[in-house]
Formats: structure tokens, sequence, C-alpha cells
């Protein structure tokens, strides 16, 4: 199979590990104990690092399997809004006081598919952090790609696709994300 070729045994194993650790996380923590405390507890015991004060609400994780919870980074009172999608492919870090809406997807690797697929060599592979500055807020149903940082108080307004960094103390919204104006 080529999948196996490609990313080998000792990937595979780490994957099917984590898909493992995924499906307790979804169905204990998601469906049966759905409280924030437990959430946080539970991801903290695997490896994330979440400040005091901070609220997760329902939220989903996946590529559980090349960073794992280990490259989540939450400081004090943030809070993650229920069905945002978190990429745990590499480090997603969000600074004090930050607000991330419900239905946020955050995004930290690009990958169109095996070595030989006809756009790799135009989108090759790649991933980077995703860093959200002190007091930055990203509203309901954005999409925060790989690279980006979110500047200090800035806010993303809802249903915004953010492709660059955020100036500090900005309003951006739109798809892609453009300034509207600066926050004073």
């Amino acid at each position: 199979m080529k999948a196996i070729e490609e990313i080998g045994a000792v990937k595979i194993l780490r994957f099917l590990f984590f898909s493992f650790i995924s499906s307790i996380y979804h169905l204990l923590i998601d469906h049966i104990f759905n409280l924030p405390p437990i959430r946080q507890y539970f991801l903290i015991f695997l490896g994330a690092k979440i400040g005091k004060d901070s609220i997760l609400m329902s939220v989903k994780f996946f590529n559980w399997h090349y960073g794992g919870p280990g490259v989540l980074k939450i400081g004090n009172e943030c809070f993650i809004g229920d069905e945002t999608l978190i990429d745990l492919y590499d480090q997603v870090h969000l600074e004090n006081q930050v607000t991330i809406a419900q239905k946020v997807t955050i995004l930290t690797h690009q990958n169109v598919g095996y070595r030989d697929h006809p756009l790799q060599k135009h989108f090759p592979k790649f991933s980077k952090p995703v860093i959200f500055k002190r007091g930055s807020v990203v509203g309901a149903g954005s999409i925060i790609l790989p690279g980006v940082i979110v500047g200090k108080e800035s806010f993303v307004a809802a249903g915004s696709v953010v492709t660059r960094d955020v100036p500090a103390r900005t309003l951006v919204g739109g798809v892609p994300a453009k300034i509207i104006r600066k926050i004073k």
C-alpha cells in the first residue's frame, strides 16, 4: 500500500496510538464527561500547557500523531469556543486573555497529498506555528492559516480567512482578511 511505503512503520504506529487517544478524547471527554475542566486536565496529562482560568469548550483536534497535545500552549484566561478545529501538526500558542469563538479553524500545515501528487511541486508540504498574541479575539467561523500571528489586542471579524499576520490593535475581516481599521 502506497501510504505505508511513504509514511513508514514508526509513523504508522504513532498514528494508531494517537488515533486511539483521539478516540478516547472525543468519546469520553466530548460526550460523556463534557466539562471544560476535565477536558483541560486530560490535555495537560498528554502534554499540553494550559494556564489558569482558561476554558476550552468542545474543541476538536486533528493530526494528533504529528505534534500531539504537546504543541498546544494556552495562556491564562483564554477561551476556545465549541466546534473549534485545531491542527496539532505544529505549534499553536495562545498568549493570555485570547478569545477564539465557536467554529474557528486553526491550521498549522499544508499538504496536497503523496510525494508524486501533480501539484506537489507547486504547493510543497510545509508547516508553521500559529500564534495569538495577548488579548486578541477571533470571531466565529474564521479560518487561520499556517504561520499567522494575530497581533496583541487585535480582532478578527467573524467568517474571515486570515492568510497573513494581523498587526497589533487592528480589526481585520473578509476573505482574505484585510485591515478594516486600527483599534485605538
